[in-house]
């Protein structure tokens, strides 16, 4: 069966490592770029990117590496990066996973990028990515059968499906224009799904119960890079064992993200590139014509009934809901804790409410736990932990079970 590829696409050879060809078509199709937005820093990197050998570099402190990423800013740069997830997150009893909760239902909304997102969220997967400065951007999730590709060039947004030829457009009102102002751009979650702006986020976040050392170097994607690790204090509550960051040594550049969980075993998360270039791409990444007979969904303006009118109603339903969100601990231990307003976290879908109505619910992939705070259900993938009470408390943190009920105690 003829292979199916974005037209726009110069044949230099970059796009066309492992490219798919067109399978079976499916019920999915584009939808609005900009409403993604997933925790797609959950990925991972694959065996394929194991170490060709430690290359022998100067001595650098760990502060001195941060400095160097910190000061680094590539704003030309094309790669593959491999991802794998390993968050254990627990079966329900009919199958299926908590995961498949945020997912698409079918339909048009199977291929909208909240739930290619999702996809991320297990199992390994290939992203191509290119960027030129902050006008320039595409990024695309490469599938057995089909690739899903998303175009940032300028005023204009991009979205293609290769399975179901269907492709999604939108542009910048004239106003945004005119003040030379970009009201598109790619999804944030997708933009942060690279090895850079995981280790930023981690890095903002680095306190006083942390402690940060350079451990080695390694190869990744052919170049060499200083392996700073990043780890909780031994005196942590927290399911994180340790961060460990690929510091290209030239350009100060994050080149590989992994994520190891106190428990042991695999990396939960883990973040790499098998090929990066930092020089300019071609300008004929960023440009994209559809396919002959390629569905095309314009973006919704917003006097259109598609469009969603997020009025005053539905900020305030918003600011309630998240009225009683807290944080308690410091650093690692932190733990977000959400008091529902009038015990909201205690009603089933179905409508049946009262203690222990969702608890029931989750009990199917969840354990009872009993405590001064009264009862409630654990939750519990390799990293994140979730405490619902049945008095309507939510409690969730990357900590251990013990340090949930601590903390719900400590609220009673």
């Amino acid at each position: 069966m003829a292979r199916i590829r974005p037209t726009q696409v110069a044949d230099d050879g970059f796009w066309d490592d492992e490219r798919p060809s067109r399978g079976k078509k499916v019920a999915r199709y584009a939808a609005p770029v900009a409403v993604a937005g997933i925790a797609a820093a959950t990925i991972g990197l694959v065996p394929a990117l194991a170490s060709t050998g430690d290359p022998d570099l100067p001595k650098i402190s760990a502060q001195e590496l941060i400095s160097k990423m910190a000061a680094s800013d590539a704003q030309q740069m094309s790669g593959s990066v491999k991802i794998t997830t390993d968050l254990g997150i627990p079966s329900l009893p009919g199958g299926g996973s908590l995961a498949d909760l945020g997912g698409a239902q079918g339909g048009e909304e199977s291929a909208s990028p909240e739930s290619r997102l999702m996809e991320l969220v297990s199992g390994s997967h290939t992203l191509r990515v290119a960027t030129d400065g902050p006008g320039k951007q595409r990024v695309s999730i490469v599938e057995n059968a089909a690739e899903y590709s998303m175009i940032h060039n300028g005023d204009e947004i991009w979205a293609y499906d290769s399975g179901s030829n269907s492709a999604y457009h939108a542009t910048a009102p004239e106003e945004a224009k005119a003040k030379g102002g970009h009201r598109q751009e790619l999804p944030k979650d997708l933009r942060g799904a690279t090895p850079q702006e995981i280790a930023k986020t981690v890095l903002s976040s680095v306190d006083d119960t942390t402690d940060v050392t350079v451990d080695g170097t390694s190869r990744v994607a052919g170049r060499d890079a200083y392996d700073l690790l990043i780890k909780p204090k031994a005196d942590s509550d927290s399911t994180i064992g340790s961060v460990r960051i690929a510091v290209d040594a030239d350009n100060g550049v994050p080149l590989k993200f992994t994520l190891s969980p106190k428990s042991g075993g695999k990396a939960a998360i883990d973040v790499g590139y098998t090929k990066v270039d930092f020089g300019k791409p071609k300008a004929s990444t960023f440009d994209f014509t559809p396919p002959k007979g390629a569905k095309v969904t314009e973006e919704p303006k917003a006097d259109r009934p598609k469009a969603k009118d997020f009025g005053a109603k539905d900020f305030k339903d918003a600011q309630g809901a998240l009225s009683g969100l807290k944080v308690v601990g410091d650093g690692w231990d932190s733990v977000a804790r959400l008091d529902t307003p009038g015990g909201a976290a205690s009603t089933t879908p179905g409508g049946d409410s009262g203690p222990g109505a969702a608890s029931g619910l989750l009990g199917g992939f969840g354990k009872e736990v009993k405590g001064d705070f009264g009862s409630g259900t654990v939750v519990s993938t390799r990293l994140v932990n979730a405490l619902l009470t049945d008095d309507g408390k939510v409690f969730v943190g990357a900590v251990d079970k013990a340090a949930l009920v601590k903390a719900a105690n400590a609220a009673k």
